[in-house]
This record gives structure tokens, C-alpha cells and sequence, in this order.
């Protein structure tokens, strides 16, 4: 499988079998390696809105850790409109929601949001693992207390071969670019138990045929929405964006179907009027429908937003 995936990447980390894998892979980028988790609970990704009207989210991962700290991750494909605006709402997010009533703002734990792109987010740095978190502009101290640090991981910038790998960063980053390109384990990352784990997981052989019907229709999206998004790129016209749109619109019909069936007309004309942001958040949703029923009330929220 392609770790970069929303099917695989939830599959990978996000199993019930994945804890010993989200330890390695989360010590390796907040920690450099460091064993300083030694536990955590992998929880729902789902993210509702404690206040009325509030936006929901989807993540790929959340977790608890030993110490407190929730950490959501993401793995993002596409850059679509806003996602700068996204992750860090998300984070926003987890922070605030566990302020339930009747919590002082003392039970507030530390969030610490990582996210994985396969595009170049920063163009101004050729760093791989970028940092951000509460700090004073001048001075550059740290807030009086932990509140939320952003981590991004942009894969395109890390061209390391598997003889150059020297952290455990490295080797759980080449895991999520190369997986899909190796036939067999390199003996370099074999030594590493959590990542040799991860390979086997990562082994379609192990695959019901409902997953891997999941996992190809989210290649086939994935892959028709860099097609669509390149053309637009290189046309730079409205009619193109136009195109662009409808394509994206049929992409996630068909991703749709394979997952729930021939769809009525009348839902496929709702879908068609949903604009490029709407779209985008349907097919994240798409793994949490289990009926037609299901994507009519998504739907149905949609329109009264």
C-alpha cells in the first residue's frame, strides 16, 4: 500500500495492532528519536464541535500520550484552497475541545499537531521537519506554558537514498515515500522492529478484498485529482478551472460508488453543486459512510451551513 493514502496511513498507525508504530514513528519527529513515549491511546479521529454550528474535522491519526499530550496528524496529498487555515484550526480544535463544562482551564493538555505533505508547503527553507510554536517575536522565549506546536513534514524535499538513512526520522520518512516502490524490506530498516511492522501492514496480501477495492479507489482519486490540478496549473484559464472542478466532481462520485453503490441522480446533482472546498471535505468523509443514508445527511449538513 501506499502509506500515503488516507486508507493505508489510518491503517498503518492507526490500527489497533499500530501502538508500538505510533510510538516510533512520533518519537522520531517530536522527539528526535528519543525514547520518551513509552505509551498512548490511539483515539477516534473524529473531531465534532462542542459549540453549536462548529465546523466538524476528520483527522488521520489522533493520540494521548503517556504525559498528556494529544498529537493529531494528517497526511495531505493534495494542496487544496485554505489548508494552512485547516491545520491549524484542527489544532485549535483538539486544544479547546477538552474544555468540556465544567473543567478549569488548568486541565488544559499541550496539542501537538504534525503534518505530513506531499507537496512543498515552504518554499523559503529546504528543511524537511519544520517547527512552529508559541514564542516571543524579539527574544525568541518560549510562552509561559506548552500550548500548541505545529510539525510539518514536507516529503518532497527528502531525496536520501536507503544507504544515506542516519535517524530514525529518516527511516520512517523514506518508509511513507518509498513503500509502494520496494519489493522487499531493506536490511537497514529491518533492525527496526516498528518499521519492519509497518512494511507488514503495509503488504496488500493482508487485505480484505472490501480494503483493497478502498484502497484502489483512493489511488485512482488521488491520481485523477493531480491530473486535474495539473492542468489547471498549466492552462491558468477559467475554462480550465471549470474542467478542473468537474473532474474533481466526478472523481469523488466514483470514489462514492465504489464504496456505497450506484448513487441516485438526485444525489449526484447535489454532489455537483458542492464547490472545490466542499468537495475536498466529502472525500475525506468517504471512509466514514457505511450507507447512502450516511453521505444524504452529510449532505443535508452541508446545506444548512
Amino acid at each position: 500500500m501506499d502509506p500515503r493514502t488516507d486508507f493505508a496511513f489510518k491503517k498503518i498507525f492507526a490500527s489497533e495492532s499500530s501502538k508500538p508504530i505510533l510510538i516510533s514513528f512520533l518519537n522520531a519527529l517530536i522527539y528526535q528519536g528519543n525514547p520518551t513515549i513509552e505509551n498512548l491511546q490511539i483515539l477516534d479521529p473524529y473531531q465534532s464541535g462542542e459549540v453549536l454550528g462548529l465546523k466538524d474535522s476528520y483527522l488521520d491519526v489522533k493520540a494521548t500520550l503517556d504525559n498528556g499530550t494529544i498529537v493529531i496528524i494528517e497526511m495531505q496529498v493534495l494542496n487544496v484552497k485554505a489548508f494552512e487555515k485547516r491545520i491549524a484550526y484542527n489544532a485549535a480544535k483538539a486544544y479547546g475541545n477538552q474544555l468540556t463544562r465544567g473543567k478549569g482551564y488548568f486541565s488544559l493538555d499541550p496539542v501537538i499537531a504534525i503534518t505530513i505533505t506531499d507537496f512543498i508547503l515552504f518554499e523559503n527553507t529546504n528543511k524537511i521537519i519544520s517547527r512552529f510554536s508559541f514564542r516571543e517575536e524579539e527574544e525568541h522565549f518560549d510562552y509561559i506554558c506548552p500550548t500548541m506546536t505545529l510539525i510539518f513534514v514536507e516529503l518532497p524535499k527528502f531525496n536520501k537514498s536507503v544507504d544515506e538513512l542516519e535517524s530514525l526520522a529518516d527511516k520512517w520518512i523514506y518508509f511513507i515515500r518509498e513503500a509502494p516502490n520496494l519489493e522487499m524490506v531493506p536490511e537497514s530498516l529491518e533492525t527496526t522492529a516498528p518499521i519492519q511492522q509497518a512494511f507488514g501492514i503495509a503488504n496488500t496480501v493482508n487485505l480484505s478484498r472490501k480494503e483493497l477495492d478502498q484502497l484502489e479507489a483512493q489511488v485512482f482519486y488521488m491520481q485523477d485529482q493531480q491530473r486535474s490540478r495539473e492542468e489547471m496549473l498549466e492552462t491558468g484559464l477559467e475554462m480550465g478551472l471549470q474542467q478542473g472542478l468537474q473532474r474533481q466532481i466526478n472523481s469523488a462520485i466514483r470514489l462514492l460508488e465504489r464504496k456505497l453503490g450506484t448513487l441516485d441522480e438526485s444525489i449526484k446533482s447535489r454532489i455537483a453543486q458542492l464547490s472545490s472546498d466542499r468537495i475536498d471535505s466529502l472525500t475525506e468523509a468517504v471512509l466514514d459512510f457505511n450507507s447512502a443514508d450516511d453521505l444524504v445527511s452529510w449532505l443535508q449538513e452541508m446545506g444548512d451551513r
